[in-house]
């Protein structure tokens, strides 16, 4: 059984704009991880992206910069071995003043220093994503 979805890693830059920030959400297992979910029919995997970091944050002023990549995860849900295949975009916030607002079953939501969101995510294959995306962000590609 295969599953879309799609998701976002979330940056900002810190106040004194010395560090890149990443909002992780940390969910009902208290693994940390990004923002993501289920592709929708008629939806694109970016459209996607938009409204689950909406829906799983209130974060609504975004703008998407980069596809970052694909990660793939298997798990079983019963008695059916599930692909779960997971297109991620770069995306930064846009509002300073944008708070962001966890859904309830989440055990937490909140910005971490680059470093320490690195150390916090509970996946291998997202960790390798950041690396990339904050080589994409020090490069000004997006300042």
């Amino acid at each position: 059984m295969r599953e879309p979805t799609s998701g976002g890693i979330v940056f900002r830059m810190s106040k004194d704009q010395k560090d890149i920030e990443i909002l992780l959400i940390q969910d009902s297992k208290n693994r940390w991880t990004i923002p993501k979910g289920h592709i929708e029919p008629g939806e694109t995997a970016k459209q996607t992206a938009i409204r689950e970091i909406g829906e799983e944050s209130g974060l609504h002023h975004i703008r998407v910069l980069t596809w970052l990549g694909k990660i793939h995860f298997k798990y079983r849900r019963q008695d059916k071995l599930v692909l779960m295949t997971t297109q991620i975009y770069l995306m930064r916030a846009l509002d300073e003043s944008e708070r962001p607002q966890k859904e309830k079953w989440m055990n937490g939501i909140k910005w971490f220093r680059f470093a320490d969101a690195l150390d916090a995510i509970e996946y291998e294959d997202i960790e390798k994503l950041m690396l990339i995306a904050k080589k994409k962000i020090r490069s000004g590609e997006f300042n």
